[in-house]
């Protein structure tokens, strides 16, 4: 199993806007049948205005295959509201230990 972490760090005071976008931007992913186990994290602790998109994956071919769904027009158009929002970002991959 992977994990994949994106994490955003949003500008300031555009966090209700970012989280909105991230959801219909998570409503396209599934429509499209790409990463079903998804949740957002917003930060408690540490830098503010932080956004993380957290995925579940049985491999990294199936990440690298939910990736391909970013060709997608319905994607694109939804991304394009959400990284006006974003300072910047950074991405994690994790293997979960059993």
């Amino acid at each position: 199993m992977i994990v994949v972490r994106s994490v955003f760090r949003l500008k300031f005071g555009k966090a209700r806007e970012a989280k909105e976008a991230m959801k219909n931007l998570l409503a396209v992913n599934r429509r499209l049948g790409a990463g079903q186990e998804m949740r957002v994290l917003t930060d408690i602790s540490g830098p503010f205005y932080t956004l993380v998109l957290e995925m579940s994956f049985p491999s990294l071919a199936a990440f690298e295959e939910a990736e391909s769904t970013m060709g997608d027009a319905a994607f694109k158009d939804a991304y394009a509201k959400f990284v006006p929002l974003v300072e910047s970002g950074h991405r994690e991959i994790f293997r979960v230990v059993e």
